[in-house]
């Protein structure tokens, strides 16, 4: 076997077995659009956890956030101080970067994920013990805890 062959074959082989550095994975990941408030800290906070998620990230400075909760249908009840759009998926709040690549990677069957409220201990949310909460799944006929932290 020539040495071309061989390199050919040995990278087909880590393709196959999903051993592909970080980087590459990395840059699997879609887009996420953020909607936020210029002036809120901790939606930046949970940008940057993102961004050391993985994940590619556009911003998009609004006073009010309220149209793109409603055009994304996330209910009023699990509201947050931001929403972003993700893989078709509405984020809502501070859910953290692995409950957003589970859902990406399950391809489960919701409207999105939400952390109502802005919980202390949630990605962005780090100053002060951190509280029990959930991530919750909705879609048109209710919501659901899709993971506990």
């Amino acid at each position: 076997m020539n040495r071309r062959r061989g390199f050919v074959l040995a990278a087909g082989a880590v393709l196959a077995l999903g051993m592909l550095p970080a980087a590459h994975a990395q840059q699997a990941l879609p887009v996420v659009t953020v909607y936020k408030s210029p002036t809120c800290g901790c939606c930046g906070d949970w940008v940057k956890h993102m961004r050391a998620s993985g994940f590619r990230v556009e911003t998009h400075d609004m006073d009010d956030v309220t149209p793109i909760k409603r055009r994304y249908g996330v209910p009023g009840e699990l509201s947050s101080c931001h929403t972003a759009i993700v893989g078709g998926y509405a984020i809502e709040g501070h859910v953290p970067a692995a409950d957003i690549k589970r859902l990406l990677r399950e391809g489960t069957k919701v409207k999105g994920l939400a952390v109502p409220g802005m919980v202390i201990g949630s990605p962005g949310m780090e100053q002060g013990p951190a509280q029990p909460y959930a991530t919750i799944a909705f879609d048109g006929r209710g919501h659901r805890v899709f993971e506990q932290h």
